[in-house]
This record gives structure tokens, C-alpha cells and sequence, in this order.
């Protein structure tokens, strides 16, 4: 271990929020909070000290600071169990074409945003799904070369699964009709062998490794900006699902400053060349609960919009393609192995039934030869797995998490994709639920809408917010509310080994709490989207009023 990490490990073990002089109290609410047994508990008054919560409705509080909930409703904070921190961040800082109704809209809000950033070098951007528009065909650079030529221009798929090029960024990759697809990835071409403009997963390299290396400055302006964002919408903690080196530092460094915005629970990138750097330096664990890294994210497959979700059969919609394993299974034994026995979580994305179906079994095996079973290893999504996998999940001790709001993304071609027949596997929050396994719950924001309150809406009516379709969709998956609020809460803090400490508001734990306005207990389900936060707190100081107070 370096001196500089040895120094930095010392500050993290040493550094806290600053101590409140005086107890805090919060009454006239209508709060709620799930107990450690997950049961539902109400209460009218918070007293809290040192930022952590004394007591529910004590009988006598002594407090120096009152504060009036003027009987608005107080829920913990919500942890969001998969996100990308800097990645929501450069998404608010770059291009957004999410809501584009083609291709050639999406074009065109480039071109814009390039004649607003002429200093740029790069125009990148997120946000694309061609099964959104009318022709629900992949974009070419043909199209983005008629609004820019000149720069070259990167924007990544809904998903982060495919990328779409201008043939100036192309050209800058070097892919010509020889070029040969790498493992785990797909050059889009046409007739003649020519790239089209998409590149699918792995491919994505091509042209990423030519892109400028983010910048401090630019690493400070994405968390300002994502850190912002999430604490309005009630996120006051939060998994982020893949770190490079670089980041890895940069929070490190946040952490001893005391200056990031939301509590983090970082998964290092199993691809990043530093890994085992990173392995070696061991768990980060810093006093005040803002940052926790010990656990690694690897990568299965793709996705499901792109094709790249690896499948046991055929997707229905393309007989010829069977999706993308990023991470090869001749790869997966050393992997595990090397991961679980640095004491490690695991964190697996897999989206396809294929790719959990291998994750499974390698998770059995490598718990059978090396043990770690009870690091509460994950799979990321696990959109779409064989019916016969699901019990394995509980079986083997492995948390399926999981993101809501992917499935209300994705009913409008998750069927096409994959059959009726294998829908069976495919979101079944509910059956994996009654396995009895927990269900820590996300929002792989920026791949969707940060705010949790939709994730809520999403896993309790399994529609749209359009209140679509009417009787929901596979609606015998739904949750019930409070499995869906301890998805957000408690299930989240325990697939971080947190629920000591975060989760929920129980004595002794982090008062992180959140004032809403409204009821979310008792109102209809069609308006728990609705929910807006009025205000935040993080160990009982208020980071965010939506008065501006």
C-alpha cells in the first residue's frame, strides 16, 4: 500500500461529520420507518443527536433545536442500489437526447448543442433508443454527419450498452470493412461491410479509447451537479456500479475532504487494468458511512434494447442472435475466485438468461472450492432469467438487484425480444420475493430517471405513468408497497452490509431522513410517482429545501 493511500485510509478512518453542539428535535410529522424485522412502525417525533437518530416519539424529549414538520410526512432517506454517480452527473453537463422522437431529432439536438460548445473537442452525449422511435431502426452517422462533420461526435444508448458515432469519430477509431469485431462486441454494418455508425458493447472501445481523459475540474462538475440532483429527489445514498482507478482516487479524495454530496457504496470495474492494485489496498470503510468500497463490479452480457443480453435460445425477433457475453466463461472461475478470496463482494451484471444462469452456477461453484457466500454477492438486474433459476437465487444466498423502472422501459419490446414463454422469468420481483431472498432496489440511473418515487410507482402497479397498461403489465409480479419501500430502504442498506447504520430510523442509526407532500402510505398507487421531497437531511443537517432556504 502507498504512503499517499496509507494516509488517505488514516484520514478516512478518523473523519466524521462535525458533531452537533446540541440534540435536534423533529416533531409534529407523520413519519414512518421499517424496524429491523422490515415491519412498518409510524411515529409523530424524531430526536436525534451527533446526527444519528435517540429515539421515536420519546416521552419526554429534551432537545435544543425544535424543528416544526408542520405534520408533513417523514420517510427515511431512500438508497438508490445501482447508479452511476459521474455518469448522471455528465449526463445533466452533456447533450441529453433521451426524450428524441427519431433519429433525425436527435441529430438535430446535437448540432444544437455543438453551436452552443464550440470550445468542445468531443460532442458526447446519452440517451438514444431506436425502439422509441417510429421506425425503431439503429441510428447511422450518415444521419449525424448532415448537422455536424467536423468534430467527432459519441452518443451513448439509453442502456450504455451500444454507442452511436459520426464517421469523424469513426474514422478516429480506425474501422474500416477489415476491421474485425472483437470479443463480446458487434460493429454494425451494412451490405457491404461497412460501418453503419453503432458500435455494441465491447466495440464501444474502438472509439472511447480515443476520447479525451476526464479531468478533475470535470470529475468535480459532474458530482456537484449529480449530488444536486439526487438530493432533491430524496437520494441520500447510493451503489455506483462500476469505478475506474482515476475514480476510485478522486473519491478518496472527496471522502477525506468531507465534500461528497451523497453517501457512496462504490463497486470497483473488474475491467479496470488497476484491479488488483486496488484489491491489494482492501476495504474502504471511512467512520462517517460516505464512502464504502468493497465490493467489484463485473460484467456478464449486454442488454436487452441492444440485443446484447446473452440468451440460452434465440431472441425471438432476430433467430440469428443469441446476445453477447462480455465477460467469457472460460473467464469466469479465475474471476470469481480471484474477487471472493480478496474478501470482495461480487457483483455481477447479468441481464439475460443465459448470463444468469452461468453466473449462478459459477457463484455455486466458487462458494463450494472457496467459500464466500456470506459477502451478500449480487447479480445487477437479473431482467431475464430461466424459471428454473429463480429459486438458485435464495439458494445460493445471491441478491438479485434489481431496477423497477427497467421493466416499464422496457414492456414495449421485452416480449418481442424474448417470447411470451420466457416472460415467466423475466422481472419476477415477486416470485424471487416469495423465495425469500431480499430485493435491494435501483434505478441504473442515468440508463433511467433518477427519482426513486417512480421506481416505487413502477414495482407497485408495473406501469407507465400514463397509468399503462391499465391492469398492469405481468401484473402477478407486482410488489406490495412496503416491499418496494424496503427495496429503496433496507433491502439496499443490506446488500451493503449497512444495515447497521443506514436503512432505516431506528436508535443508533444515521438520521438521514426525508420530508415529503404527501401521505405516501395513503395515497392512491397511480400517484406514488407523484411524491415530491421538500426537504433532505444527512445525519440531521438539511442539504436541501425545495424553498431554496
Amino acid at each position: 500500500m502507498t504512503l499517499l493511500l496509507r494516509v488517505l485510509t488514516l484520514s478516512l478512518s478518523a473523519v466524521s461529520l462535525p458533531l452537533l453542539a446540541s440534540t435536534t428535535l423533529v416533531e409534529n410529522v407523520k413519519g414512518y420507518t421499517l424496524n429491523s424485522s422490515g415491519e412498518l412502525v409510524s411515529f409523530n417525533a424524531l430526536l436525534i443527536e451527533d446526527g444519528k437518530v435517540v429515539s421515536l416519539d420519546a416521552e419526554t424529549p429534551q432537545a435544543d433545536t425544535v424543528i416544526d414538520g408542520k405534520g408533513k410526512t417523514l420517510i427515511p432517506g431512500l438508497i438508490d442500489a445501482h447508479g452511476h454517480l459521474l455518469g448522471l452527473g455528465a449526463n445533466l453537463l452533456e447533450v441529453d437526447v433521451r426524450e428524441s422522437g427519431s433519429a433525425k431529432e436527435a441529430a438535430e439536438a446535437v448540432a444544437a448543442y455543438a453551436f452552443a460548445n464550440p470550445q468542445q473537442i468531443w460532442i458526447t452525449g446519452r440517451g438514444w433508443n431506436q425502439e422509441l422511435w417510429p421506425d425503431r431502426a439503429f441510428p447511422t452517422a450518415a444521419m449525424l454527419d448532415k448537422q455536424i462533420s467536423d468534430r467527432p461526435v459519441w452518443l451513448t444508448r439509453v442502456d450504455g450498452h451500444a454507442g452511436w458515432a459520426n464517421s469523424e469519430a469513426l474514422a478516429l477509431a480506425g474501422i474500416t470493412p477489415e476491421t474485425p469485431d472483437p470479443e463480446g462486441g458487434q460493429i454494425i454494418r451494412d451490405a457491404d461491410g461497412n460501418a453503419t455508425g453503432v458500435l455494441i458493447d465491447n466495440a464501444m472501445a474502438m472509439v472511447e479509447q480515443h476520447m479525451p481523459t476526464a479531468s478533475v475540474a470535470q470529475y468535480d462538475a459532474q458530482l456537484e451537479a449529480a449530488g444536486e440532483q439526487l438530493l432533491s429527489l430524496g437520494v441520500t445514498s447510493m451503489h455506483d456500479a462500476g469505478i475506474s482507478r482515476d475514480v476510485y482516487d478522486f473519491y478518496l479524495k472527496r471522502a477525506v475532504e468531507g465534500t461528497l454530496p451523497v453517501r457512496v457504496y462504490a463497486m470497483i470495474a473488474a475491467t479496470d487494468p488497476e484491479l488488483n492494485t486496488m484489491l491489494e489496498n482492501g476495504l474502504i470503510d471511512s467512520a462517517d458511512d460516505f464512502l464504502e468500497i468493497k465490493s467489484v463490479k463485473a460484467y456478464g452480457d449486454g442488454a436487452l434494447g441492444s440485443r446484447g443480453a446473452a440468451l440460452l435460445k434465440p431472441y425471438s425477433d432476430a433467430p440469428h442472435q443469441h446476445g453477447l457475453m462480455l465477460t467469457q466463461p472460460d473467464d469466469f472461475d479465475a474471476l470469481f475466485t480471484h474477487i471472493i478470496s480478496n474478501g470482495f463482494q461480487l457483483n455481477f451484471h447479468a441481464i439475460g438468461d443465459r448470463a444468469n444462469h452461468l453466473a449462478l452456477n459459477q457463484f455455486e461453484k466458487t462458494f463450494n472450492t472457496t467459500g464466500g457466500k456470506a459477502l451478500r454477492n449480487r447479480i445487477e438486474h437479473a431482467q431475464v432469467v430461466a424459471v428454473e433459476d429463480l429459486p438458485r437465487f435464495a439458494e445460493l444466498e445471491v441478491l438479485p438487484s434489481m431496477q423497477p423502472t427497467h421493466a416499464t422501459s422496457d414492456m414495449n419490446m421485452a416480449e418481442d425480444r424474448i417470447g411470451q414463454k420466457r416472460m415467466k422469468g423475466a422481472y419476477a420481483w415477486q416470485t424471487l420475493l416469495n423465495s425469500g431472498i431480499a430485493l435491494p432496489l435501483g434505478s441504473d440511473f442515468p440508463v433511467e430517471l433518477a427519482n426513486p418515487f417512480y421506481g416505487i410507482h413502477a414495482a407497485v402497479t408495473r406501469q407507465d405513468r400514463n397509468n399503462q397498461p391499465v391492469e398492469g403489465w405481468y401484473a402477478h409480479e407486482a410488489m406490495t408497497l412496503k416491499q418496494a419501500f424496503r427495496g429503496f430502504t433496507l433491502d439496499a442498506a443490506y446488500a451493503a452490509h449497512m444495515e447497521q447504520t443506514l436503512g432505516t430510523l431506528e436508535p443508533g442509526k444515521w438520521a438521514d431522513f426525508l420530508l415529503i407532500d404527501r401521505d405516501l402510505f395513503n395515497i392512491p398507487e397511480e400517484d406514488l410517482w407523484k411524491v415530491q421531497v421538500l426537504e433532505t437531511y444527512l445525519a440531521g443537517e438539511k442539504v436541501y429545501d425545495a424553498t431554496g432556504r
